[in-house]
Protein backbone atom coordinates (compact mmCIF):
# COMPACT_ATOMS: atom_id res chain seq x y z
CA UNK A 1 0.00 0.00 0.00
CA UNK A 2 1.19 3.92 -0.95
CA UNK A 3 1.29 6.26 2.03
CA UNK A 4 -0.71 8.40 1.05
CA UNK A 5 0.57 11.62 2.36
CA UNK A 6 3.08 11.19 -0.92
CA UNK A 7 0.33 11.20 -3.15
CA UNK A 8 -0.60 14.22 -5.22
CA UNK A 9 -3.71 16.25 -5.15
CA UNK A 10 -5.12 15.03 -8.73
CA UNK A 11 -4.21 11.50 -7.74
CA UNK A 12 -6.12 11.68 -4.13
CA UNK A 13 -9.22 13.48 -6.44
CA UNK A 14 -8.91 10.47 -8.70
CA UNK A 15 -8.95 7.79 -5.69
CA UNK A 16 -12.15 10.00 -3.79
CA UNK A 17 -14.19 9.74 -6.98
CA UNK A 18 -13.42 5.72 -6.72
CA UNK A 19 -14.59 5.58 -3.02
CA UNK A 20 -11.32 5.48 -1.27
CA UNK A 21 -11.68 6.60 2.30
CA UNK A 22 -8.41 6.72 2.95
CA UNK A 23 -8.07 9.22 -0.33
CA UNK A 24 -10.60 11.31 1.72
CA UNK A 25 -9.02 10.68 4.89
CA UNK A 26 -5.79 12.59 3.65
CA UNK A 27 -7.57 14.84 1.63
CA UNK A 28 -9.12 16.14 5.44
CA UNK A 29 -6.02 15.83 7.43
CA UNK A 30 -4.24 17.92 4.51
CA UNK A 31 -6.73 20.94 4.21
CA UNK A 32 -9.15 21.10 7.14
CA UNK A 33 -6.98 23.33 9.54
CA UNK A 34 -5.47 26.03 6.68
CA UNK A 35 -9.37 25.80 5.63
CA UNK A 36 -10.91 26.19 9.54
CA UNK A 37 -8.18 28.71 10.23
CA UNK A 38 -9.47 30.79 6.95
CA UNK A 39 -12.63 30.60 7.75
CA UNK A 40 -12.20 31.81 11.42
CA UNK A 41 -10.69 34.87 10.16
CA UNK A 42 -13.66 35.37 7.85
CA UNK A 43 -16.42 34.86 9.76
CA UNK A 44 -14.62 35.06 13.92
CA UNK A 45 -16.69 31.79 14.94
CA UNK A 46 -15.22 28.97 16.09
CA UNK A 47 -18.31 27.15 16.39
CA UNK A 48 -19.29 28.70 12.53
CA UNK A 49 -15.70 27.73 10.97
CA UNK A 50 -16.30 24.21 12.58
CA UNK A 51 -20.05 24.12 10.54
CA UNK A 52 -18.33 24.85 7.31
CA UNK A 53 -15.54 22.62 7.27
CA UNK A 54 -18.03 19.92 8.66
CA UNK A 55 -20.61 20.95 5.42
CA UNK A 56 -17.47 21.01 3.20
CA UNK A 57 -16.37 17.84 4.02
CA UNK A 58 -19.30 16.00 4.25
CA UNK A 59 -20.60 17.50 0.73
CA UNK A 60 -17.04 16.48 -0.48
CA UNK A 61 -17.96 12.53 0.10
CA UNK A 62 -21.05 12.75 -0.78
CA UNK A 63 -20.67 14.40 -4.26
CA UNK A 64 -17.03 12.66 -5.11
CA UNK A 65 -17.72 11.06 -7.74
CA UNK A 66 -19.08 14.23 -9.64
CA UNK A 67 -16.05 16.18 -8.60
CA UNK A 68 -14.07 17.14 -11.03
CA UNK A 69 -11.10 19.60 -11.05
CA UNK A 70 -10.47 22.50 -13.51
CA UNK A 71 -7.27 24.08 -11.34
CA UNK A 72 -5.98 22.40 -8.40
CA UNK A 73 -7.40 20.61 -5.06
CA UNK A 74 -6.81 23.20 -2.65
CA UNK A 75 -8.36 26.18 -4.97
CA UNK A 76 -11.65 24.02 -5.72
CA UNK A 77 -11.79 23.67 -1.40
CA UNK A 78 -11.41 27.24 -1.03
CA UNK A 79 -13.92 27.96 -3.56
CA UNK A 80 -16.19 25.81 -1.98
CA UNK A 81 -15.33 27.19 1.78
CA UNK A 82 -15.77 30.76 0.03
CA UNK A 83 -19.32 30.23 -1.06
CA UNK A 84 -20.33 28.57 2.00
CA UNK A 85 -19.38 31.35 4.35
CA UNK A 86 -21.00 33.90 1.65
CA UNK A 87 -24.48 32.03 1.51
CA UNK A 88 -23.91 31.67 5.39
CA UNK A 89 -23.47 35.65 5.81
CA UNK A 90 -26.21 35.94 3.43
CA UNK A 91 -28.37 33.68 4.95
CA UNK A 92 -27.37 35.77 8.78
CA UNK A 93 -28.29 38.73 7.08
CA UNK A 94 -31.89 37.31 5.92
CA UNK A 95 -32.39 35.99 9.38
CA UNK A 96 -31.70 39.44 11.15
CA UNK A 97 -33.51 40.81 8.70
CA UNK A 98 -36.08 38.96 9.51
CA UNK A 99 -36.09 38.98 13.51
CA UNK A 100 -35.37 43.44 12.74
CA UNK A 101 -39.24 43.07 11.16
CA UNK A 102 -40.48 40.63 13.93
CA UNK A 103 -39.19 43.24 16.60
CA UNK A 104 -40.29 46.22 15.16
CA UNK A 105 -44.19 44.17 14.44
CA UNK A 106 -43.77 43.06 18.07
CA UNK A 107 -42.65 47.01 19.54
CA UNK A 108 -45.69 48.55 17.37
CA UNK A 109 -48.19 45.91 18.61
CA UNK A 110 -47.13 46.45 22.26
CA UNK A 111 -47.57 50.16 21.42
CA UNK A 112 -50.72 49.84 19.90
CA UNK A 113 -52.25 47.53 22.19
CA UNK A 114 -50.91 49.86 25.34
CA UNK A 115 -52.17 52.69 23.46
CA UNK A 116 -55.81 50.81 23.55
CA UNK A 117 -55.35 49.87 26.79
CA UNK A 118 -54.87 53.78 28.19
CA UNK A 119 -57.65 55.28 25.83
CA UNK A 120 -59.81 52.76 27.60
CA UNK A 121 -58.70 53.79 30.82
CA UNK A 122 -59.14 57.18 30.15
CA UNK A 123 -62.66 56.53 28.42
CA UNK A 124 -63.44 54.80 31.79
CA UNK A 125 -62.43 58.01 33.92
CA UNK A 126 -63.91 60.06 31.63
CA UNK A 127 -67.85 58.08 31.92
CA UNK A 128 -66.59 57.84 36.16
CA UNK A 129 -66.72 61.71 36.17
CA UNK A 130 -69.59 62.69 34.26
CA UNK A 131 -71.36 60.30 36.21
CA UNK A 132 -70.77 62.36 39.13
CA UNK A 133 -71.83 65.32 37.39
CA UNK A 134 -75.49 66.78 38.83
CA UNK A 135 -78.28 64.98 37.50
CA UNK A 136 -79.58 67.67 35.38
CA UNK A 137 -76.44 68.77 33.86
CA UNK A 138 -75.02 65.11 33.49
CA UNK A 139 -78.32 64.55 31.00
CA UNK A 140 -77.97 67.86 29.26
CA UNK A 141 -74.09 67.32 28.84
CA UNK A 142 -74.81 63.46 27.63
CA UNK A 143 -77.37 64.35 25.25
CA UNK A 144 -75.12 66.80 23.75
CA UNK A 145 -71.95 64.95 23.41
CA UNK A 146 -73.26 61.18 23.09
CA UNK A 147 -76.43 61.48 21.58
CA UNK A 148 -75.04 64.95 19.34
CA UNK A 149 -78.17 67.14 19.70
CA UNK A 150 -78.02 70.42 19.26
CA UNK A 151 -78.66 73.14 21.83
CA UNK A 152 -81.98 73.46 20.50
CA UNK A 153 -82.94 69.76 20.19
CA UNK A 154 -81.81 69.62 24.02
CA UNK A 155 -84.25 72.53 24.74
CA UNK A 156 -87.31 71.08 22.95
CA UNK A 157 -86.24 67.64 24.64
CA UNK A 158 -86.15 68.65 28.68
CA UNK A 159 -88.61 71.83 28.31
CA UNK A 160 -86.01 74.14 29.08
CA UNK A 161 -84.20 77.02 27.37
CA UNK A 162 -81.45 77.11 24.95
CA UNK A 163 -79.18 79.33 27.34
CA UNK A 164 -79.76 76.72 30.34
CA UNK A 165 -78.58 74.19 27.93
CA UNK A 166 -75.64 76.21 26.98
CA UNK A 167 -74.84 77.19 30.49
CA UNK A 168 -75.52 73.33 32.03
CA UNK A 169 -72.47 72.46 29.01
CA UNK A 170 -70.58 75.27 29.88
CA UNK A 171 -70.20 74.64 33.66
CA UNK A 172 -70.31 70.45 33.06
CA UNK A 173 -67.18 71.08 31.27
CA UNK A 174 -65.69 73.07 33.62
CA UNK A 175 -65.93 70.95 36.26
CA UNK A 176 -64.88 68.11 34.03
CA UNK A 177 -62.00 69.94 32.61
CA UNK A 178 -60.93 70.67 36.47
CA UNK A 179 -61.39 67.15 37.56
CA UNK A 180 -59.79 65.66 34.64
CA UNK A 181 -56.79 67.90 34.44
CA UNK A 182 -55.38 66.00 37.92
CA UNK A 183 -56.74 62.78 36.76
CA UNK A 184 -54.41 63.34 33.44
CA UNK A 185 -51.77 65.12 34.92
CA UNK A 186 -51.51 62.05 37.33
CA UNK A 187 -51.67 59.92 34.13
CA UNK A 188 -49.11 61.72 32.16
CA UNK A 189 -46.71 61.46 35.47
CA UNK A 190 -47.20 57.63 36.46
CA UNK A 191 -47.18 56.33 33.26
CA UNK A 192 -50.62 54.81 33.61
Amino acid sequence: MIALYTVSDQDLVSLLREGSQDAYTEIYNRYKWLLHTHVYKKLGDRDAANDVIQDLFTSLWTKREDIFLTSTLSAYLYTAVRNRILNLIEHRQVESKYIDSLMDYANGYVAATDHLVREKQLMEIIEKETAALPSKMREVFELSRKSHLTHKEIAGHLGISEETVKKQIKNALKILRVRLGIVLYIILITGL
